[in-house]
């Protein structure tokens, strides 16, 4: 039987943060990667806080070889009004930029490196059973040939993402808070594309309250475009009719219809429904979730990757320690930890689709201190706790903009 310190499952973000960093604490790692990389997947906008995990994973050098997209903030349509963030204007000290990319370039990229660094990654092997119930844990895996083996290791971080192995084998998945939500995405050769910042730029195009358009372009020459919203803007989307469809939405963006109108779709659009979910625990007997295997919310800002980036590094120290024999709270250190930031995207997702935070965001009267605290927001700080909007992230925003119609009411 195969012996490691440490399996990971996933070889994403996730899985490839945790594997670098506990390679840098001198443990051999395993990573358990059910797919052939690269392969395709979503979550193709980062924000500036995944930048320090990166670099202190030592992935940096590797990512900034691949000319990747810079994005230096986000900007927000809705009908004739537009509302820039730039990352550089923020609350809190940290990037001002970060990357948007084809995210099989970019998993492919960090993998490829944790293996030059020493991990070893099994691809095209899925997870089958974990038995906790002898000194190691053993975890049994199927190759795509059917042939399986079992791994002793002695703690398992769970980076599987959508597969969300271990939830599904330990039986600790939940139905997420969130009301359930669509999407329907593709790629396009952005043919049509400006030589402007507007070529460049990732926007949201809002077309109603609970609906809203991405466009993310790539240096590539490509472009991610994909709607998200209400179940029902989906109804009536049939396998056969998927690009017709996707064509028909793309006729309600006034600034992107001329653009983006019958292009070729790299691939047929895919459509997912009730994406977010929830996690009864984040860790256990030697074990730790991480990533979207924890909790998955909603793309609007894009926060995937950020809390996958949050959760391994900071699960890669604690089982480090662990290892070494420190002592470990992995409720507060850890658990805790990682809520507190859930909790506050959370709040604001809530503010997005029941319109408060989009009427904030087109007010005519920001005030300029409030746009840089909502910008750090943005920008994934959800853990500084000198932002009031952070702090006070439950009620916020409603009573902000309760005082803003009473004065204009005067």
């Amino acid at each position: 039987m195969k012996q490691t310190d440490v399996l990971i499952i996933g070889a994403g973000p996730s899985g490839s943060i945790a594997g670098s960093i506990l390679l840098q604490n001198g443990f051999n790692v395993t990573i358990i990667e059910k797919e052939q990389f690269p392969r395709f997947v979503v979550g193709e906008s980062l924000i500036p806080k995944v930048m320090q995990h990166l670099d202190k994973a030592g992935l940096l050098d590797t990512l900034n070889e691949q000319h990747f997209e810079k994005k230096f903030g986000a900007r927000f349509l809705k009908e004739d009004k537009v509302c820039n963030f730039s990352f550089a204007e923020k609350f809190t000290d940290g990037w001002e930029w970060t990357w948007q990319m084809p995210r099989a370039d970019f998993d492919y990229t960090i993998a490829k490196e944790v293996e030059k660094k020493g991990a070893e990654v099994l691809y095209q092997h899925a997870v089958t059973n974990v038995d906790f119930s002898t000194g190691s844990v053993i975890t049994s895996i199927e190759d795509k040939n059917g042939n399986t083996s079992q791994i002793a290791s002695k703690y398992i971080i769970d980076g599987s993402g959508y597969g969300r192995v271990l939830p599904r084998l330990l039986d600790l998945s939940k139905p997420s808070d969130l009301p359930p939500r669509g999407s329907f995405f593709t790629h396009v050769e952005d043919i049509n594309r400006p030589d402007t910042i507007d070529g460049t730029t990732i926007t949201f195009d809002i077309l109603h309250q609970n609906l809203w358009f991405w466009v993310i372009p790539f240096s590539n020459g490509k472009t991610s475009l994909g709607f998200v919203g209400d179940t029902h803007f989906f109804e009536g989307i049939t396998e056969e009719n998927k690009a017709e469809k996707f064509n028909e939405m793309i006729q309600q963006s006034d600034f992107y219809k001329e653009r983006f109108s019958n292009l070729e779709y790299e691939f047929e659009p895919v459509m997912k429904v009730g994406y977010s979910v929830g996690v009864k625990q984040l860790f256990g007997d030697r074990y730790v979730l991480t990533g979207n295997s924890t909790e998955f919310l909603d793309p609007v800002f894009s926060s995937g990757v950020s809390f996958a980036a949050e959760s391994s590094a900071l699960a890669a120290e604690l089982v480090s320690k662990a290892l070494k024999g420190e002592d470990v709270d992995w409720q507060k250190d850890y658990s805790d930890y990682i809520l507190r930031g859930v909790e506050v995207f959370k709040s604001y997702i809530k503010y997005w689709y029941d319109g408060s935070l989009q009427d904030l965001f087109f007010s005519d009267n920001i005030n300029p201190e409030f746009k840089k605290q909502i910008t750090s927001i943005l920008a994934g700080y959800v853990w500084d706790k000198e932002n009031r909007f952070v702090n006070r992230h439950k009620t916020i925003i409603k009573t902000i903009n309760h005082f803003q119609k009473e004065a204009q009411s005067l």
